[in-house]
């Protein structure tokens, strides 16, 4: 899969303020709609919250309109609906990398600029010409290659470098989850040899599921060291199995995101580690760019946002805390 080149924060921030700093002169009224993956999510909670501050500051109008689930089955019809309001661009976190292509093309073709926030279509590599997935104009997100080898260092760590883990995903086509399975048993492979990464299981986003699906690895498995959940419903599934097997503390959980649900999890012990996205920053430089394009700035193609790691040694540290997302 290709990787991305991402522009740092701090790059992102001094583009902020260059554009923020034009903001006063600016007479038209522009309207930005923000598509999450799907509403109720507190990570997608957060990011329109990132969002709105950052159309506070530009004195953008900002339509936040999703579906109640992370399927293109469902988001497809809102993003038409987004579309026949004729914002003057679109920010949408796209919950596949292929169906998706096709119903955003419309949106291009009508002239609405698109980017993506947290997950990509195509290749997430835009602007190259080459391929039916790159005409938006950037990507967003944190970097989820690199988001699942801290995930591989973190349960490799808590295991004693050895043993047998699994990856707890959602399915297959999702472009941040996909690659946070990649980068996960990259680093394993090429960086811990005594673990032995064991075939995914797929839970659909559901977290019963997820958990009845630790505890069949388990019984298959009984020296299981470990399990890395790569998404909310999977981290909180794989906690939750791990309880039901009477294995908390010895088979050792790694989640990615942190809501407040996981923080408590990570206060009970049925979770060990998060790596925490900053998905506010994504929604903040989201709506940065797109005004600076609408306003006739460049833009880079691709910025990558933080990470931060939490477990229980600093979880209660204001300056992890203010990472943990809104719900």
């Amino acid at each position: 899969m290709k990787r991305r080149s991402f522009l740092g924060a701090a790059s992102a921030f001094a583009l902020t303020f260059s554009i923020a700093s034009t903001a006063v002169a600016e007479d038209k009224k522009y309207t930005i709609a923000l598509v999450p993956g799907l509403t109720t999510d507190a990570f997608y909670i957060t990011m329109q919250k990132g969002a709105q501050a950052a159309a506070d500051a530009l004195g953008v109008e900002l339509v936040f309109q999703g579906a109640p689930d992370f399927n293109p089955v469902t988001q497809v019809p809102v993003l038409d609906a987004v579309i026949a309001r004729a914002p003057d661009a679109i920010l949408i976190a796209p919950t596949d990398k292929v169906q998706l292509i096709e119903p955003l093309k419309k949106a291009n073709d009508a002239g609405i600029p698109v980017i993506t926030v947290d997950t990509f279509i195509g290749t997430g590599v835009y602007q190259t010409g080459a391929g039916d997935g790159d005409f938006p104009l950037s990507y967003i997100a944190s970097d989820n290659v690199l988001g699942g080898r801290m995930a591989a260092r973190a349960l490799a760590a808590a295991i004693g470098g050895e043993g047998k883990v699994f990856v707890s995903n959602v399915k297959p086509g999702i472009s941040t989850t996909d690659q946070r399975e990649e980068g996960f048993k990259a680093e394993m492979a090429e960086n811990f040899p005594k673990v032995t990464v064991l075939e995914t299981q797929f839970n659909d986003n559901d977290a019963n599921k997820a958990a009845s699906q630790l505890q069949g690895v388990f019984a298959r498995d009984a020296d299981l060291k470990g399990v890395f959940g790569a998404n909310l419903f999977s981290a909180l599934g794989a906690g939750t199995g791990v309880q039901q097997a009477g294995q908390t503390g010895n088979i050792k959980v790694v989640a990615f995101d942190a809501p407040g649900s996981i923080v408590d999890n990570i206060k009970s012990g049925l979770v060990d580690v998060a790596i925490a996205q900053h998905p506010a920053e994504i929604g903040y430089f989201g709506v940065v760019a797109a005004y600076a394009h609408l306003t006739g700035h460049s833009i880079p193609v691709s910025i990558g946002t933080g990470f931060t790691i939490m477990d229980k040694s600093n979880i209660d540290d204001p300056e992890v805390a203010k990472y943990i997302y809104s719900e």
